[in-house]
C-alpha cells in the first residue's frame, strides 16, 4: 500500500524484534508486527496513512503512533471503514500512550 501512495519503501528484517522496537522507543504493550520508520517517527502496527500523513505535516511532539495487535478492519486487516480500533500517540507530549485517533468514528482525530 505504501508503494502504491508513492512512497519509497526499504524493507529489512528484524533479527530481534523485541530489542529493535525497544530501542526505536516503541513500548512493548504497544509492540505489534511491522514498523516504519519516517521523516524522525516510528509508525508501529495497522496505522491507517491518513493518521501517518497528519503526523508527517503536524510534526507533533511525539515519537510515533502504533495500532497494537492486528484488529481487524484495520489497513491489510479487511480496510473496513467502519471498524473501531484506536491509534495511540507515545514519548514525547503523549508520555507512554494517549489516544491520537480513533477509527471508525464519525470524528477520529476528535479524542
Amino acid at each position: 500500500m505504501a508503494r502504491a501512495l508513492s512512497y519509497a519503501v526499504t524493507v529489512e528484517e528484524l533479527t530481534d524484534p523485541e530489542a529493535q522496537k525497544s530501542a526505536r522507543g516503541i513500548p512493548l504493550n504497544l509492540a505489534s508486527c511491522h514498523t516504519i520508520e519516517a521523516d524522525g517517527y516510528v509508525f508501529e502496527g495497522h496505522v491507517p496513512f491518513e493518521t501517518l500523513e497528519a503526523v508527517l505535516k503536524d510534526r507533533p511532539d511525539i515519537t510515533g503512533l502504533a495500532v497494537p495487535g492486528m484488529p481487524m478492519g484495520s489497513p491489510g486487516m479487511g480496510d473496513d471503514p467502519s471498524a473501531r480500533y484506536d491509534v495511540i500517540a507515545f514519548g514525547g507530549e503523549a508520555g507512554a500512550g494517549t489516544v491520537y485517533y480513533r477509527a471508525g468514528t464519525a470524528q477520529p482525530f476528535d479524542t
